[in-house]
């Protein structure tokens, strides 16, 4: 049984400006527009330990701020060296203006 995540209001969101979320039991989230589409990605890079919204989103490229490694942000796909583990990404709902995730059973 899965239920709703409200992450943030779908205006906080502007193309190119990745906003990060941080709600407790979750990783830390980062949420995209991407040509007024809405994306949900983990935040962290899989290569070192940086949070990718403290890097630079290139249309649907969001660079690692470390070593310039990116990933795809509609399918987490690892797409510059040295970055070669692809980031979790998570189906969106838009729901009363607000960007939404499900929560899986089991996780607060």
């Amino acid at each position: 049984m899965t239920s709703k995540v409200r992450l943030c209001p779908v205006a906080d969101v502007k193309d190119g400006e990745p906003v990060g979320v941080f709600l407790e039991q979750l990783p830390a989230l980062a949420v995209y527009n991407v040509d007024g589409d809405i994306f949900v990605t983990n935040n962290m890079c899989t290569h070192g330990n940086a949070m990718l919204t403290d890097g630079y989103q290139d249309g649907g490229i969001i660079e690692c701020p470390f070593h310039g490694g990116s990933f795809d942000i509609a399918t987490g796909a690892a797409k510059a060296f040295p970055c070669q583990v692809a980031i979790k990404t998570y189906p969106v709902r838009i729901e009363d203006g607000w960007v939404c995730i499900d929560q899986l059973e089991g996780v607060a």
